[in-house]
């Protein structure tokens, strides 16, 4: 996806550099990553991102690396397991894969995504299927240059993870969270503890209650509350607004004994059968970083409506279903 390697883009691009990006615009077959998985490949040699997972990214470097030497842009066929040998087993992804290999938009459409990025306003993304493979960006799909096939990413939001307590278990959280798509809200009313320092990954960090924070911010069912200052003072009241408002998952910090005290303080409390505690996938988390990756993973779970069981355990997909927001259209 765009949002995966922008960062790259701008770090290279602010250095005068020119990049080659690489994106999956079709596939015929299993395939690990999904439609607009996107390598990016700069002048220096460095690159990052992924079409397959690591099946045929070694063979498109070269590609990349002729685009950036002067040859045109190109759509390309590419099968994971073209340049094995008989003998070598073939590998997992059997696939065949389209991609475009073009340069990264610059211009307008360059400043536009890295606009629509740090704002976290919708975008959508397209680039032409059709030589000279030209980017163009609007506010949504329909805006889009009519009379070529394009091939379009609409950038959306990343959903809000409202974190109560600027707790250390805050800090991990943050970071797990901000890199996974998340627009981290660190809520406190402690002012030593609601200090932007103390979460850097968090997009705001707001000295405040959270029932009133919450009174003045409305968070839908894809946003998700997480509260950690194990005060009941705090926690007990972040609960209750939480409870009250939209957001499709409300988790809490602490032990089996400590939850069982607070739904006896919070009973009768409306909505009070839709509060998670103790937050979290049973890890066995023994560390800040495990616990915070026990709770971010079942946000992540209930945000695509699974259980999060273990894979080898399950049946079906195991990819969510993506939102029907990358595809080629005419």
């Amino acid at each position: 996806m765009l949002t995966e390697v922008w960062p790259f883009v701008e770090q290279r691009h602010g250095a005068g550099q020119r990049v080659v990006l690489i994106r999956l615009v079709g596939r015929v077959g299993s395939g690990s990553r999904p439609l607009g998985a996107t390598m990016a490949v700069a002048a220096d040699g460095g690159w990052t991102g992924s079409v397959s997972g690591g099946c045929v990214e070694g063979a498109l470097l070269g590609e990349a690396r002729s685009v950036l030497d002067g040859a045109p842009p190109r759509l390309t066929a590419i099968s994971p397991g073209t340049d094995l040998m008989p003998w070598e087993p073939a590998p997992a992804c059997t696939g065949e894969l389209t991609v475009l290999v073009c340069p990264a938009p610059t211009g307008t459409v360059y400043t536009a995504i890295g606009a629509a990025l740090a704002t976290r306003c919708p975008l959508a993304v397209g680039v032409a299927l059709e030589p000279p493979f030209r980017w163009s960006t609007a506010a949504g799909r329909d805006g889009l240059p009519a009379g070529e096939k394009h091939f379009v990413e609409e950038l959306h939001p990343g959903p809000t993870l409202l974190v109560v307590g600027a707790t250390d278990l805050a800090v991990t959280l943050a970071a797990l969270a901000a890199r996974i798509g998340y627009r981290v809200v660190v809520v406190d009313p402690r002012p030593a503890y609601a200090q932007s320092e103390r979460v850097p990954a968090a997009e705001d960090v707001i000295c405040a209650w959270p029932d009133d924070f919450l009174a003045t911010r409305s968070l839908d069912v894809r946003d998700a509350v997480l509260v950690l200052t194990h005060d009941p003072r705090i926690d007990d009241r972040a609960i209750r607004a939480a409870l009250s408002g939209s957001a499709g998952y409300v988790g809490v910090l602490g032990s089996r004994q400590t939850h069982a005290q607070r739904l006896a303080r919070l009973a009768g409390t409306p909505g009070l059968h839709r509060l998670t505690g103790p937050a979290g996938l049973d890890l066995g988390a023994g560390s800040l970083a495990q616990t915070a990756l026990s709770m971010l993973a079942e946000v992540v779970a209930v945000g695509n409506q699974r259980a999060g069981g273990r894979l080898c355990a399950a049946e079906g997909r195991i990819r969510a279903i993506e939102a029907a927001r990358l595809s080629p259209v005419a």
